[in-house]
């Protein structure tokens, strides 16, 4: 049998031998992709190079490549430990060619590898590609000589890759594993194509063409490759199991699981859940992420969260999934050192996180359960959703597992109601801003004039008071003043904004802060006495003394973090400056 770390060697070493440049993971954190909320494919850290915006030293690359589909528009999360394949956190192997090699190399190597260097009888494999892809059909029928009892061809909604709306993109041919008559399902392309019969292991990407907006597809001028396979799907065929959770990556955790819940049988659903969720956890804190009620830390939180409630179901009550940390590390930490480095931090992040939630799973349950006792049918009330959520510490997709289990649904839409209801009170209580928020439209544009300037002569462009743009502002009220010209600098995720005044011949508007919306400086504050109007003329004066500290303060606190990242290590981020 050959173990998951042995393919991924002889994955690396096989392509290496073909004359690709062995790429290290990148981070789970896409540094090239604000559109990504996790690294999801092994392309991602080539997307620049495909698009022509970088240049590398090497036209073809390997990697094994750690992706998450846990949140965003790829999220996996509500299927792990229910299906065979579905998992937070996994590792998709990938060859790449950047304007070097194209389709007849990729399937050769591809076919060369897993029968070959894998052993894979020709026989149990069976290969897609797209419908009007006559090239790749050509490659693999008269070229390789698979059967044509063994081939399919594919419409665009399988095997047609595209990298957006526009851009490059181009067909695909899919490597399938046939597990065998006795396994339910039927070849791609059939209506029992969703059976477990035939497992998609890997698909080849032919970027051949560039997408304009009005659809016209353009022949590109370097055609490329990308390619992904899984190794879990990849390792349960060598292993001879059906599901990824009984290979050697998960059995190893699932073991550890075992062992400290007195838990016998190695099915049970919520060891898969807790094996799958201890790896996607430990990897994104290894990565920078963090718990937190926001974006990635909050589908981290998520993760963790899920995971501790099947420990509680397995009678784990005490602070356990931490534990499972030195497992994985023992696991993979020699494929990925920079698991192993971080091994400490990860275990004092998660031991935090599982602290803060066991303070309120037990009696989020306990209303739970009484809701449900309660009901009179089989949704739970969005009310008692938010609750949760509000609460307890509850995601919603947490609650929603909950409600699986036990045959019922939940309210989403009572849910929402709720959540807005809420995010309503909130800005009715906002100390900020004198009504700036995202519901308000700036169409001004302010230039900045303050690294030379600490006073300037200015026209008021609008005023905000109450949400509302109106057309004048008057002593004692509250609001925005937008400038066209200003040395007020204003904070847009850094320094904090600067104080000062906004005067004219009869008038003066305290400044208390300085923020920026789109192109416009929005200074905040109340007038003290006087009247303004929009299209004024005024003068502005910044408070330079509050100016000075502001800046000395924002300095030190790049200072700060410099040294901390020095002492303490690169997993120090800074996360503001107040």
């Amino acid at each position: 049998m050959k173990s998951s770390a042995d393919i991924r060697k002889l994955f690396l070493d096989f392509f290496a031998s073909k004359g690709h440049e062995v790429v290290a993971s990148s981070p789970l954190v896409p540094a090239n992709d604000p559109t990504l909320l996790f690294t999801n494919a092994g392309m991602v850290q080539f997307k620049e190079t495909f698009l022509g915006q970088e240049t590398r030293k090497y036209t073809r690359a390997v990697t094994t490549q750690r992706c998450v589909r846990a949140g965003g528009k790829h999220n996996d999360l509500e299927n792990v430990g229910y299906t065979a394949r579905h998992h937070t956190f996994f590792e998709m192997l990938g060859n790449f060619s950047f304007g070097d090699y194209f389709k007849r190399e990729a399937i050769q190597y591809a076919w060369e590898f897993l029968t070959e260097t894998l052993g894979l009888p020709a026989e149990k494999l069976w290969i897609t590609v797209f419908e009007e892809d006559d090239e790749a059909a050509d490659i693999w029928l008269k070229e390789i000589g698979v059967s044509a009892e063994r081939f399919s061809r594919i419409g665009a909604k399988d095997n047609f890759w595209s990298m957006g709306d526009t851009g490059p993109c181009g067909p695909c041919s899919e490597i399938f594993y046939d597990h065998g008559e006795d396994v339910a399902g039927g070849p791609p392309g059939t209506p029992e194509e969703d059976g477990d019969r035939y497992i998609e292991i890997w698909n080849l990407v032919f970027m051949q063409f560039n997408r304009s907006a009005d659809g016209t597809l353009t022949p590109l001028p370097k055609p490329s490759v990308d390619t992904g396979m899984g190794l879990e799907r990849l390792a349960a065929v060598l292993q001879h199991v059906h599901n990824n959770y009984e290979i050697d990556l998960f059995q190893h955790l699932i073991q550890a699981i075992q062992k400290l819940s007195g838990t016998e049988d190695h099915t049970n659903f919520s060891l898969r859940v807790i094996a799958d969720h201890i790896r996607s956890c430990s990897f994104m804190i290894t990565d920078g992420v963090y718990p937190s009620n926001e974006g990635r830390g909050y589908v981290l939180r998520r993760i963790i969260r899920r995971a501790i409630r099947h420990g509680h179901k397995l009678g784990l009550k005490d602070n356990f999934f931490y534990k499972l940390v030195q497992p994985l590390v023992d696991e993979m930490g020699e494929a990925f050192p920079e698991l192993a480095q971080s091994q400490e931090l990860v275990e004092k992040a998660l031991q935090q996180e599982e602290t803060r939630f066991a303070d309120t799973l037990d009696n989020g349950l306990k209303i739970l359960d009484q809701a449900i006792e309660d009901m009179g049918d089989k949704e739970i009330p969005g009310e008692t959703v938010f609750l949760l959520y509000d609460t307890y510490g509850f995601p919603i997709d947490l609650t929603a597992d909950i409600a699986r289990e036990r045959g019922l649904t939940i309210d989403i839409a009572g849910f929402e109601r709720a959540m807005e209801a809420q995010r309503s009170r909130a800005r009715s209580a906002s100390q900020f801003s004198g009504g700036l928020s995202d519901q308000i439209t700036i169409d001004s544009s302010t230039e900045f004039c303050g690294y030379d300037l600490t006073q300037h002569d200015s026209t008021i462009l609008a005023i905000i008071v109450n949400g509302e743009h109106v057309d004048s502002i008057s002593e004692g009220e509250e609001g925005l003043i937008v400038l066209d010209k200003t040395p007020f600098y204003a904070e847009s995720g850094g320094q904090v904004g600067d104080h000062g005044d906004i005067n004219s011949d009869n008038a003066s508007f305290t400044v208390t802060d300085t923020r920026k919306q789109s192109q416009a400086f929005t200074h905040i504050g109340r007038c003290e006495h006087g009247r303004f109007q929009v299209g004024q003329h005024v003068t502005a004066q910044i408070d330079e003394n509050n100016r000075l500290a502001t800046a000395l303060n924002h300095s030190a606190t790049h200072l700060l973090h410099a040294a901390l990242r020095k002492v303490l290590g690169e997993h120090v981020m800074q996360k503001g400056s107040l």
